[in-house]
């Protein structure tokens, strides 16, 4: 475990290398600051908008995945393209320990803003366990993410493409929320409608347990399967 731990912290410090992704780092600011200060007027001054204040905090928090999403999606490719990955293959971790130490600052990292985030704004009231419990699997979008778009593509062109696409696939499930209740979970086919509704559950104090717990299986099976395709394929 001490292992994986140093090499977590030793990639996070390499994470931005690459002087073109440190402006990612101004993502959360600017959503905490539409959130924070921008969403509370504009729902106040406009009511047509308190249906949807579960949506507020459903695009802060899944927009809050993006930076470490794109950030570790980029350097992965990096390192495939200059061949460093071969290197990270014979290193004295297993395959698995390698991707575990890689995802765990970026994903705890993720988890803390999204806290922070939902423990900070006014828009909506949320218990201390569902803030927690949405931080956290919110979070599981980074790995898996990253993992799914490096297991098909080659460089960083294709990368680029991919992760225009991986966006839209990932606020498909917003449309669910225009749609009659009962027609909803038809986007259920899509792992972040699960996040979603879980957020709008909790923004309506109704128990969000179920909706969590699909979510947590549906992405753990999604990382377990992107996490094997990537192994067989990244480090040769």
């Amino acid at each position: 475990m001490k292992k994986i731990l140093k090499l977590a912290f030793t990639d996070f410090k390499l994470i931005f290398r690459d002087a073109s992704l440190k402006s990612f780092l101004a993502l959360p600011v600017v959503l905490f600051a539409l959130i924070i200060w921008a969403a509370p007027p504009l729902i106040e001054k406009y009511d047509f908008l308190l249906p949807y204040l579960s949506l507020f905090l459903v695009v802060g928090v899944i927009e809050n995945t993006q930076m470490f999403c794109f950030i570790n999606t980029m350097v992965l490719i990096d390192e495939k393209e200059s061949e460093v990955a071969k290197v990270y293959g014979v290193v004295p971790l297993s395959k698995l320990e390698y991707v575990f130490s890689r995802f765990l600052i970026p994903y705890l990292f993720t988890v803390l803003i999204n806290v922070i985030l939902l423990s900070v704004q006014s828009i909506c009231e949320l218990s201390v366990s569902s803030i927690i419990v949405i931080s956290f699997l919110a979070a599981l979008v980074v790995p898996v993410y990253a993992l799914a778009i490096n297991s098909v593509v080659q460089n960083r062109m294709q990368g680029m493409v991919y992760a225009k696409a991986f966006n839209m696939v990932v606020l498909i499930p917003i449309a669910a929320f225009f749609i009659p209740e009962k027609f909803r979970n038809l986007f259920g086919i899509f792992p972040t409608h699960w996040v979603f509704q879980t957020i709008d559950r909790a923004t309506q104090n109704l128990s969000i347990v179920l909706f969590a717990g699909i979510g947590t299986v549906f992405f753990l099976a999604l990382l377990w399967l992107v996490t094997r395709i990537f192994i067989r394929r990244h480090f040769v």
